[in-house]
């Protein structure tokens, strides 16, 4: 017997009916395969050469369902841009099924642009081709930083096209996570006061995600720590990375700590802690200095939400609920300082340390440099004295004083300097998927139909603390006439 592309064992349909739509994808003009991620599929157990082209085409849209697929729109509320919205759900993305890996490892099969569900809200349940781009090579240069994310497993285009500010192609995505469960899905049930379906979905959540504290004394309480500690962590390495998610609804938080729902996200280039790329973000709401308060006050609805389980006396489990919450501020500034720390070459703990990091920042600040290459030349070669004179920064009284104390601090390590180099260069990157470039990669492909540029950059993001020949290009920010200001999320 021929097994299924995907080897699916669901168990989110498991649950009562009011937790999804039941829904196909809706089928899309004369599908056409311009990405797999093979090393993805590999890694999965998943047998693309089983497949002729005609059959990937067709599965990987949603126009053939795979043996064992059942595909459902997930409901969740959310709260956006601080405002709360009670439906939201899957507008725009099926999800297929869960697979299971070889190695017994279960990851949602999801479909973006896949069609109307009851979610859409007046919407055309697609996705324009740019976006769709855009996610697949963001979401794979965050995987290859080490940073938590949901992966991409192809790009569909299509012969439709949708309206938004013009008519654009459709695309397909196909997006793998640990689950697309989130605090939006907490809060559909919190605000319906149903609190059956509330326990039902963290025991679920629980079983899945976090089966080591399924036996302890309040495993809710348990789930809400770990939860926030996950999340802690994942905001901490965006932000050393210069990563702006830049749309940090509760609907986009997902409950696994992972990145997820890549829409006006883009990678810092000039440092500038208020930074906002999205064309909505008129307040800088989701400006890259506020990402960490921002998903405080994101866990804050989270643990809202588990108040009717974390205790049967509601003032018990609002005392529980604070005091979990009041431990993020120095969790996650520790969390920050730690993924910091190995940028400048500490790989120990000093008091001062955060004076160090601060005044560099705002030196580059000051100066207008790029985040990226700022960090990057920090390391000297071989060949090169370690000294004031052969520093990046302009001359001033301001950045000598900060070159002595990092070098005085880099001694205390008491490794040797070129081995703390070493270390820098695993940990600040050369490449990362800039937007003037994603804007080139989209451009190219939909314009001229050529994947030249998009071959390049995912080379490139493979190995992104690497030096590749003739890609000096890819390593710089933006000349002005390059720059982008705005970025969209295609709904």
């Amino acid at each position: 017997m021929k097994k299924s592309f995907f080897d699916f064992s669901n168990t989110y349909v498991n649950l009562p009916d009011h937790f999804f739509q039941r829904v196909k994808p809706q089928r899309v003009k004369n599908p056409k395969l311009l990405k797999i991620n093979l090393n993805l599929a590999k890694s999965l157990g998943l047998k693309v050469k089983d497949l002729d082209n005609i059959s990937i085409d067709e599965i990987l849209c949603g126009n053939k369902l795979p043996k064992g697929a059942e595909p459902i729109a997930m409901a969740y509320a959310g709260h956006q841009f601080g405002n709360f919205v009670p439906s939201l759900g899957d507008g725009r993305a099926i999800l297929l099924g869960e697979f299971l890996t070889p190695k017994n490892k279960r990851f949602d099969i999801q479909l973006k642009g896949a069609g109307i569900t009851k979610f859409s809200r007046s919407g055309d349940g697609r996705a324009p081709l740019g976006p769709v781009i855009r996610e697949y090579v963001v979401s794979e240069a965050m995987y290859h930083l080490g940073i938590p994310t949901t992966r991409s497993l192809s790009i569909i285009k299509s012969d439709d096209f949708i309206q938004r500010e013009d008519f654009f192609p459709c695309g397909v995505l196909s997006r793998v996570a640990s689950s697309h469960i989130r605090i939006g899905t907490f809060e559909y049930f919190n605000y319906r006061k149903d609190v059956k379906s509330l326990k039902l979905l963290a025991d679920y959540t629980i079983n899945r995600h976090f089966p080591s504290i399924k036996k302890t004394k309040n495993k809710y309480k348990q789930f809400l720590m770990m939860v926030q500690s996950l999340n802690a962590e994942l905001v901490a390495k965006w932000m050393a990375i210069g990563f702006i998610h830049g749309v940090m609804n509760t609907d986009n938080t997902s409950i696994s700590g992972e990145t997820i729902d890549y829409g006006p996200c883009a990678f810092m280039d000039y440092y500038n802690p208020k930074q906002v790329y999205s064309y909505i973000d008129h307040q800088g709401r989701y400006s890259y200095i506020n990402q960490g308060k921002i998903m405080f006050w994101n866990l804050s609805k989270f643990a809202e939400s588990l108040i009717p389980i974390l205790d049967e006396d509601s003032n018990i489990a609002r005392s529980i609920a604070i005091d979990v919450l009041k431990d993020f501020p120095r969790l996650f500034e520790n969390k920050w300082l730690d993924n910091m720390r190995k940028k400048f070459g500490f790989s120990s703990k000093f008091k001062g340390d955060s004076q160090i990091i601060s005044e560099f920042l705002n030196l580059i600040e000051g100066e207008s440099l790029d985040y990226t290459q700022s960090f990057r030349n920090l390391i000297f070669d071989n060949n090169q004295d370690f000294s004031y004179r052969n520093f990046e920064f302009k001359e001033s009284i301001a950045s000598k004083r900060w070159f002595d104390s990092w070098h005085t601090r880099l001694h205390k390590e008491k490794i040797d300097i070129q081995n703390v180099f070493k270390s820098m260069k695993k940990i600040n990157p050369i490449y990362i998927p800039r937007n003037h470039i994603l804007e080139k990669v989209i451009n190219e492909l939909i314009k001229n139909k050529s994947n030249t540029m998009l071959e390049k950059i995912l080379e490139l993001i493979e190995k992104p603390y690497t030096h590749q020949k003739n890609s000096k290009y890819f390593e710089l920010p933006p000349n002005p006439s390059e720059e982008i200001t705005n970025t969209f999320c295609g709904t």
